[in-house]
């Protein structure tokens, strides 16, 4: 099955495309996509900073009823958190047999920290390729806007590299440097993880399952003290006990622990002597509820829990970092901090 398209017959399948806005008249680019897409899609949400918003709506004074603005709220929650809610949403429309072309900016230096910066858009970029795989579901697609004048060049490299098509001023041509998924994840999204603080507020060793009690109260007595409270230290003390687990079950004890805080994102980096080979997606795709051998639960469950997962792998350790920003955490810790 195929549908039209302003450049010729699409295949009927998720679409996943990139616009890199190198200037104010690519802006003019994305106009006549999304009046393109009216014509194609039961609805159009565009998602993007108010720049933009103000040069769309000069650029499209009459816009069809299936063009809708949506609020940029998703990009300042948690990431994997974010994007299984969204492939949610994709789901729901797809067995409700709606079509959707969802058109985003990415804001992802709001509520973070300066040094962390770097880490987030890693993150955030990695789901952007696995999303060509969980979110192909159905005919929708997902357009997303990449000023370049405010990215590095290694950053629109990498937007060039998980994103299948790019939006152009010809109509959406293939990416030449598009890559599978696992490769991109394998090859291309790594940020050095750095060392940890020589001083720390938390430093534990965990040996068994019977010492997760103490570590537990312990993270959660340094949570509270950094003002997180109800599900904001709930989540963190329960994405902290799952990868320690993970470590003890699946790596090799004792796991270390180690707490701290950068600005005003608290951090904790969990590192056991494993030495197994982590697959690359491991925690990018939720767990089959069904499968025969179970799996993969604790990392995909911290990845929910934390805002960005980091783990390193090598001969004899395994680490796993997890950053906790609290403008980003449900709201019970957001209230107390203003």
């Amino acid at each position: 099955m195929t549908v039209a398209h302003g450049t010729g017959p699409v295949a009927a399948r998720f679409v996943h495309a990139a616009l890199v806005v190198e200037t104010d008249r690519d802006l003019d680019v994305l106009a006549a996509e999304l009046m393109r897409s009216a014509k194609l899609y039961d609805e159009v949400r565009v998602v993007v900073g108010e720049r933009t918003r103000a040069a769309l709506t000069d650029l499209t004074v009459d816009l069809p009823a299936t063009i809708c603005w949506g609020a940029p709220d998703g990009f300042h929650q948690r990431l994997g958190f974010a994007y299984e809610r969204f492939r949610r949403h994709l789901a729901d429309e797809h067995r409700a047999g709606r079509r959707v072309h969802v058109v985003a900016e990415p804001d992802l230096t709001r509520g973070t920290d300066a040094g962390l910066r770097a880490e987030r858009v890693a993150a955030y970029l990695a789901y952007e390729a696995i999303c060509n795989h969980t979110y192909a579901l159905g005919a929708s697609m997902v357009t997303c806007v990449w000023d370049s004048r405010h990215h590095p060049d290694t950053v629109i490299e990498h937007v060039r590299a998980t994103h299948p098509h790019l939006v152009t001023a010809t109509g959406r041509t293939p990416s030449p440097d598009f890559l599978p998924p696992e490769r991109y994840l394998a090859e291309h999204h790594h940020v050095p993880m750095g060392t940890p603080p020589a001083h720390v507020d938390h430093d534990v060793t965990v040996g068994a399952d019977a010492e997760l009690g103490g570590l537990r109260s312990a993270i959660d007595g340094w949570a509270w003290g950094h003002r997180f409270t109800g599900e904001a230290r709930e989540d963190l003390v329960m994405a902290v006990a799952e990868i320690v687990t993970n470590g003890l079950r699946h790596g090799g004890p004792p796991v270390r622990v180690r707490a701290w805080c950068h600005g005003g994102t608290l951090v904790v980096q969990c590192d056991d002597a494993g030495d197994r080979v982590i697959p690359a997606d491991a925690g990018y795709l939720r767990p089959d509820p069904v499968a025969v051998v179970a799996g993969g639960r604790g990392l995909w469950l911290a990845r929910q829990l934390a805002d960005v997962v980091r783990v390193s792998s090598e001969p004899g350790r395994t680490s796993v970092r997890l950053s906790f920003p609290p403008e980003v955490m449900p709201a019970a810790c957001r209230d107390v901090r203003r």
